[in-house]
């Protein structure tokens, strides 16, 4: 049971309705975790609302920006977002079997996600600065300075959810993962 009280969507005004107007256009629905981050913070889910766009007219492609977000999901136990972006992963294109390998800590056979998938795991799991062979590897990948930005936003916005559902215990809404 969510800890966090959330008002019934229709009873929203202000900012708080605006944001869940957009995304019931976007999405047809408003997830748990959304509703409760707009109703008593707005402007921090319009935030996240605006980095996923940023990252949406990004370089990254959609599968790997899913790659991305299970991935620090799965570092960070946050369960509402393991079953969300398993969820979004499937619908951006990447299979069951990749998925399960992600949230499993399998390699995927793809030599290009698999570094991405260990980049972003000694980043979710590390602290200080990156070595400079974590650094050459993610760039002979294939991924370019722009992305490494965007891998960086990526990261980050999920932290953010993470750490809210965490704290939140929201209910989860999206289908089960196994």
């Amino acid at each position: 049971m969510s800890r966090i009280i959330t008002p019934a969507l229709d009873s929203a005004t202000g900012q708080t309705a605006e944001v869940y107007a957009k995304i019931k256009k976007m999405a047809g629905s408003v997830p748990n975790t959304f509703a409760t981050i707009g109703a008593h913070g707005p402007a921090a889910l319009q935030a996240v609302l605006n980095a996923d766009g940023v990252l949406a007219g990004g370089s990254l492609s959609k599968p790997d920006q899913e790659t991305i977000k299970l991935v620090v999901s799965v570092a960070a136990g946050c369960d509402y977002c393991v079953a969300a972006h398993s969820l979004l992963g499937k619908m951006a294109g990447l299979p069951q079997d990749v998925l399960k390998q992600l949230r499993d800590g399998q390699p995927t056979g793809d030599a290009k996600r698999d570094a991405l998938v260990h980049f972003v795991k000694v980043l979710a799991n590390t602290s200080g600065t990156i070595n400079e062979a974590e650094f050459a590897a993610i760039k002979h990948a294939g991924y370019t300075d722009t992305q490494l930005v965007e891998i960086s936003l990526a990261i980050a916005v999920t932290v953010f959810t993470n750490v809210f559902n965490r704290i939140n215990n929201t209910v989860v809404d999206f289908p089960a993962v196994h």
